[in-house]
């Protein structure tokens, strides 16, 4: 295993090399993410049966999310930073600290999880109180097996500290894959044995394998923690109070989720079901794009801001802000031209009907035009993770959660109230004469106060960094000119390609969205061209560069 692992663990300094690769492998890791979602839309579809499943992920991902962002990538890296910038002594010390916080976070989330355990009815009723007593029990078993998974999960994160801090990015970038790969082995196998109880045994299985990759990887930086008998309890403590504002954001805006799940239990069957899925298909472009370029970035911050190189701590921040919203407008537009041919390519099977396929669709389109402002929350907040202001972050989510929750609530009792509103809707995103389509305002809440938050990151970003200078507007501009065409180009050529290829078949309706979506992309890489974009320049320069054998490549800086 330890060769295995060696082949794949070269170092990435180059941010945007870094990115690149990373988003191969979130790439990969969607792939299997939505043919995970396709085999549960083939065997079960959306249904009070998949609304269980999804409602039962709320408590373990709310004990993840509250426990292991105590001990998170990117509060740690900074103080293990610090330790390994010393001339001497550096790495025994940033391995006895990792070692304490392993101790003290494996004590601790092992409690929480086995007192949740025997807590799981009393928070099943909060999360789903619309759901019968009937199946509020399955989803107190369901939420019992996944238990499991915060726990396994929480330690990979920590294991992956090290694999980041040395910019080991191929390895990192493997879990998320086996993860995905445990859940499909519970939707095939354990599925048709054990009924629903099969998937929460397969997230099980799938965080295993998460944490074991980043287990290994960590033994071969040589920095890989263990259990101390002699815990430095006053370390552990520095740590966690800088981690408790970032781990409230976190829990802010998990809880806007249990509080739309909430919602959603009162509305027709499948809204849970409907929900998730359109939110796991618009998370494929903000995994490959968003997320890759703030991981592989947030390194690099971390150590310029620890160095107090902010000029150079600037340039990273724009250099990458850069190139999200480089990529993110256009992959925004294509969702929501090609929304129908994504989910019937990617859901449309077995149990997944046409109506569904177009309250999807619909929810979609919504969750995309939030897909930008999500990337750069993603990277804003890890720029002030990386100078260690964790209260700015705490703040803006806190009031971006309540601000979501409010509106999902307001939302559905106006939609419902008022049908002017309801049939505008439900004309604009083409779902007339469908039951439940009021679970579209759930989407739209969310990503309405998404935007919002982008909006006050930006403001304090620039305010606080930049010294108000605008540092996107030119990206911004031409990438949104370039996208118009993108889209423009791709709805004209679906209406061309529909009657050739027809709209029943499977691979009908593949070609017709693939010829579809290339065709925009190149209209849209040529109007880049003509502008003379650098974002398309330097994605050129990064894809010619031989980076799968170089380990030591030039900072972003430099090359700048």
């Amino acid at each position: 295993m330890d060769k295995v692992l060696r082949i794949f663990s070269r170092e990435y300094v180059n941010i945007n090399q870094a990115a690149i690769l990373l988003g191969l492998f979130a790439f990969l890791s969607q792939v299997l993410g939505l043919f995970r979602d396709r085999s549960i839309a083939h065997f079960i579809g959306p249904g009070a049966e998949l609304d269980i499943y999804y409602a039962a992920f709320r408590v373990p991902d709310l004990i993840f999310i509250s426990i292991a962002s105590l001990a998170s990538i990117t509060v740690l890296i900074p103080f293990l930073s610090q330790r390994l910038n010393k001339e001497s002594g550096g790495m025994a010390e940033a391995k006895k600290l990792l070692s304490d916080i392993f101790t003290a976070f494996f004590l601790l989330i092992t409690a929480v999880a086995g007192l949740s355990f025997f807590l799981m009815p009393y928070f099943t009723s909060i999360i789903a109180p619309g759901f019968s007593p009937e199946i509020q029990a399955k989803v107190v078993e369901l939420s019992r097996i996944m238990l499991l998974s915060p726990i396994l999960m929480g330690l990979s994160n920590l294991f992956g500290t090290v694999t980041q801090l040395f910019r080991k990015f191929f390895i990192y970038a493997l879990s998320p894959i086996f993860y995905n790969l445990g859940i499909i082995l519970g939707v095939i196998f354990l599925y048709p044995a054990f009924g629903i109880a099969g998937l929460a045994l397969g997230v099980a299985a799938g965080a295993g394998m998460h944490f074991l990759i980043q287990f290994f990887a960590s033994r071969l930086c040589g920095l890989a923690p263990g259990f101390s008998l002699s815990v430095n309890w006053a370390e552990v403590k520095a740590v966690a109070l800088t981690s408790l504002p970032r781990t409230l954001g976190l829990a802010f805006n998990n809880i806007a989720l249990i509080a739309i799940i909430a919602l959603a239990s009162f509305l027709a069957a499948g809204s849970i079901s409907i929900f998730n899925l359109s939110l796991n298909l618009q998370s494929v472009p903000l995994n490959i794009i968003g997320i890759s370029y703030a991981v592989a970035a947030f390194p690099t911050l971390a150590k310029a801001a620890s160095e107090r190189r902010m000029d150079d701590f600037k340039k990273h921040v724009r250099s990458t802000a850069r190139q999200i919203i480089f990529w993110s407008i256009p992959i925004t537009f294509i969702f929501i031209v090609l929304r129908a041919q994504i989910v019937r390519v990617i859901l449309g099977t077995g149990s997944f009907s046409w109506e569904n396929t177009r309250l999807v669709a619909a929810s979609l389109a919504i969750f995309s035009v939030s897909v930008l402002a999500q990337a750069m929350v993603a990277l804003f907040s890890r720029a002030y993770y990386a100078v260690g202001n964790t209260r700015r972050p705490l703040l803006i989510n806190l009031i971006s959660s309540l601000f979501i929750v409010f509106l999902a609530y307001a939302l559905v009792q106006f939609y419902q109230a008022f049908a002017p509103f309801r049939y505008f809707i439900e004309s604009l995103l083409k779902v007339e004469n469908i039951p439940g389509t009021e679970i579209l305002m759930l989407p739209l809440a969310y990503s309405v106060g998404t935007i919002l938050n982008f909006v006050l990151y930006w403001f304090f970003v620039r305010r606080d960094f930049m010294r108000a200078e605008s540092f996107i507007a030119k990206t911004f501009f031409q990438s949104l000119g370039a996208s118009f065409f993108v889209g423009l180009t791709a709805y004209l050529s679906l209406n061309i390609f529909s009657p050739i290829f027809g709209t029943i078949t499977f691979w009908g309706i593949f070609l017709q969205g693939l010829i579809s979506g290339i065709l925009g992309i190149l209209a849209g890489g040529l109007v880049l061209h003509l502008l003379g974009s650098e974002e398309l320049n330097l994605f050129l320069k990064s894809v010619k560069t031989n980076f799968w054998k170089s380990k030591a490549i030039p900072p972003l800086q430099e090359e700048l």
